[in-house]
């Protein structure tokens, strides 16, 4: 058996902020929120479902390029659909904002209902209306065909859909509860989804991240796929050089200089023969 060895090199210190972005101090503020997404992940995991049946699972997403990648298909999903259009561009910023993504899914609403005859899907009360739309036999669903080209591949067990909604409502209250900012979307679920994300899931949520100064999930200005921080950093930069090339200037001629004064003056007291 292994000794367990004790570090004691205990001392240190870290500087950490906002600004700039991605740089050493903004990166261990991302690794605070990593922390409090696990924890987030830890109150999904033990959240109440149907039966006591096990059925969520969970991806926890960061890095620079891991962002933008989710941000860009969702950004792609917004466009197939106009009524997603503006709302799915608004959130694919908010992606860009965030430190941490977290991808929650429910294993069994697509498989295996819970056969409760409950009717809460508000088809007939013994789970017909899903089995009817599923290719089954033996009793059993075959999920082996995801082809489906619909977003979300339905019927689904309302009862499961639940469960997920109890996981991801036990997420938010950890995210409230260590003070970091986060939110829910189905955009980001439908695009975790395509990329591969809780595969296992018939339907995930994404939930952003954040701890900044300024909730990145709220307040947000109208095109705020054209109007956020990002674009304005970027423009600022565009006109500031644009400035600096067109005012085409040798700063060693231009810069003022300060004036000599014409002759020496004194300020001592007048004599007779300066009078005269």
């Amino acid at each position: 058996m292994k000794k367990y060895v004790e570090d004691l090199n205990f001392q240190g210190e870290e500087y950490v902020s906002e600004w700039t972005p991605w740089s050493p101090q903004d990166i261990r503020r991302k690794k605070c929120v990593l922390e409090a997404a696990r924890l987030m992940v830890d109150s999904a995991m033990t959240a109440p479902c149907a039966g006591g049946v096990p059925s969520i699972e969970a991806h926890i997403v960061y890095g620079q390029e891991e962002l933008e990648a989710i941000a860009r298909k969702v950004e792609e999903i917004a466009h197939t659909q106009e009524s997603w259009k503006e709302p799915f561009l608004y959130e694919a910023v908010m992606v860009r904002d965030s430190d941490v993504i977290i991808f929650l899914g429910n294993t069994r609403c697509h498989e295996t209902p819970l056969d409760a005859g409950c009717g809460m899907c508000g088809g007939t009360l013994d789970c017909g209306y899903f089995y009817e739309k599923k290719t089954t036999k033996y009793g059993l669903v075959d999920i082996t065909d995801r082809s489906s080209k619909r977003m979300i591949n339905g019927p689904l067990c309302t009862v499961r859909v639940g469960d997920l909604g109890y996981a991801v409502g036990s997420a938010l209250w950890t995210a409230a509860t260590l003070m970091v900012d986060a939110r829910p979307f189905a955009s980001l679920g439908m695009a975790g989804q395509k990329m591969g994300y809780c595969p296992k899931s018939g339907m995930v949520v994404g939930v952003p991240v954040a701890a900044k100064a300024k909730n990145p999930y709220v307040d947000v200005n109208v095109d705020y796929h054209l109007i956020n921080m990002d674009k304005a950093l970027d423009n600022t930069r565009k006109i500031y050089q644009t400035a600096r090339i067109i005012r085409g200037f040798d700063y060693r001629k231009w810069i003022p200089k300060p004036q000599k004064p014409d002759g020496p003056k004194t300020d001592g007291p007048k004599t007779d023969g300066e009078d005269k």
